[in-house]
């Protein structure tokens, strides 16, 4: 290793987890490659963290308490009723989550990341070829460059994972999601209607909205971060994975935009359908909800971490956590092996069977709350919580599930 040569494919939340874990495992040296000129702080896209999960991974030393956050801790479920503005609560699930600002945890990960990692940023790898002993990236304008282990940590269409005996593209779903974020300052009243550790679920036949808070761009201030599901009623509306990143409002074809005005206004009780309509237009964008799994998270002398592997559908509150717990196990193997090949083998059977767990929990839940929905207002608590243990098998793994469940324990 202190000899060793790694490259990490993308500079992201995976991007900058990967890398700390090669330059802690004590890898020679460390190269990040991302396609972007620019920085990424700026992107305002909420996510959220399993209290466990965050426990775990604070004792690996990938989250600390100074990242700004969001205590959640209830999920009420709430439909249309006509003597409620805010609407009727059919019933409330635990939700013991930390929120964050996807752009303020970057930036606290990339912060991290010792100087003595090189971090090139607009430079796009257009191409892997993989060897006996190691790895050559082709770069844009011409240059190639060898390591001796790349890390794919280059999302949903890596050219890591293209590289691979068993290359797999992303699976659309059947339905989208459109995600928006307001300014607190701007929620409708009264503020009652929604408290702050509350992510709030607004249910509809063939669909839901669910709605926290979030810290505002750099910590400051708070914003309603909502993600809203729901099929396309007509199959032309259907998005392409290349629109799997999100498109503004002004790229959505206007059949999908009227039918996501349409539902608002027929099922969102009026608090609600204010919150949606008083979301700025440049503060949304829809995508299609895609999953993957790949049969081998390492092959040869190239892994995957975080969406380059596994694209779980964001029901099952994973995503971030599914990446930094990949980097931390990462670095568990790379400094525990005696041989790549070793730590290469030593990863895929840890992180293969959990990013299967979680793409098969994003699906079932999918097909719960999107595609095969109750009768939500005909539900009580009590149902509420026998359709959860049904749709969730109990929510065993919801928020990702546990590193000690893979076996073995971080490198400390």
């Amino acid at each position: 290793m202190s000899a060793g040569r790694i490259a990490v494919v993308g500079g992201s939340i995976a991007g900058c987890a990967a890398a700390l874990a090669a330059a802690r495992a004590g890898a020679g040296e460390v190269v990040v490659y991302e396609r972007a000129a620019g920085g990424l702080q700026d992107r305002g896209v909420g996510l959220a963290v399993h209290d466990r999960r965050y426990a775990e991974l604070e004792a690996a030393g990938y989250l600390d308490p100074a990242i700004p956050w969001v205590r959640l801790t209830s999920r009420p479920w709430i439909v249309r009723d006509a003597g409620s503005r805010a609407g009727r609560r059919v019933g409330a699930l635990p939700f013991g989550f930390r929120s964050y600002n996807w752009g303020s945890l970057w930036s606290e990960l990339r912060a991290r990341v010792p100087s003595s990692v090189a971090y090139e940023r607009g430079t796009a790898v257009e191409r892997v070829v993989p060897g006996p002993d190691g790895a050559v990236l082709q770069l844009a304008g011409g240059r190639e460059e060898r390591f001796d282990l790349v890390v794919g940590a280059d999302g949903y269409r890596s050219a890591v994972r293209a590289a691979t005996r068993a290359a797999t593209v992303p699976r659309y779903s059947g339905y989208v999601a459109w995600r928006g974020a307001l300014p607190e300052a701007d929620l409708p009243g009264p503020a009652e209607a929604w408290a702050r550790d509350e992510a709030a679920t607004v249910a509809f036949p063939g669909g839901h909205m669910i709605v926290y808070r979030i810290p505002g761009p750099g910590g400051t201030g708070t914003s309603a971060n909502w993600v809203f599901y729901c099929v396309p009623d007509d199959p032309a509306h259907t998005l392409s994975l290349e629109a799997a990143a999100g498109l503004p409002p002004s790229r959505v074809p206007d059949g999908l935009t009227a039918q996501h005005r349409a539902v608002v206004d027929a099922h969102f009780p009026p608090y609600w359908q204010e919150l949606v309509r008083r979301t700025p237009k440049d503060a949304t964008y829809v995508q299609p909800v895609h999953d993957l799994c790949v049969p081998r998270y390492g092959e040869g002398r190239l892994v995957l971490v975080g969406d380059a592997a596994a694209v779980a559908r964001p029901h099952s509150g994973s995503g971030a956590v599914k990446a930094l717990q990949d980097a931390t196990v990462l670095e568990h193997c790379l400094a525990s092996a005696g041989s790549w090949a070793g730590a290469v083998a030593a990863y895929d059977a840890a992180r293969a069977p959990a990013g299967r767990a979680i793409v098969d929990l994003g699906r079932r839940l999918g097909r719960a709350q999107v595609q095969a929905t109750p009768a939500w207002a005909a539900l009580d608590q009590g149902a509420l919580e026998d359709w959860w243990r049904q749709a969730a098998d109990g929510g065993r793994d919801f928020g990702g599930r546990s590193l000690g469940e893979r076996g073995g324990e971080p490198r400390r």
